[in-house]
């Protein structure tokens, strides 16, 4: 896999995963929690899948491999960190939801 395709994949997995995690707020935020807690099990997928890119980086890095770090590199960081926060933020509001609807 090339350098861009790498970028491009994190960029890809990130924004699914973020996706995924919206997805489950409007689930969760409609009383649909079973459906809620699948869509952030896609997000943690896609989120793995863009960590073991990363990863992939990150030991050739660390094998003197070193990569450019280019304007399309620092957007795949950022939606991949973006990603991350909203999926966190989205299981709160799952949890949050549930006791909601269980009252």
């Amino acid at each position: 896999m090339s350098y861009q395709e790498i970028i491009m994949q994190i960029i890809i997995s990130g924004g699914n995963a973020r996706s995924q995690a919206m997805e489950a707020i409007h689930f969760a935020k409609a009383g649909q929690i079973k459906e809620a807690r699948e869509a952030i099990i896609k997000a943690d997928e896609e989120l793995s899948q863009a960590h073991s890119v990363q990863t992939q980086l990150i030991q050739e890095e660390a094998a003197g491999n070193n990569k450019e770090v280019t304007l399309l590199m620092v957007h795949a960081q950022d939606h991949l960190m973006n990603a991350i926060t909203v999926k966190d933020l989205a299981q709160e509001f799952i949890d949050m939801y549930e006791k909601l609807f269980n009252k």
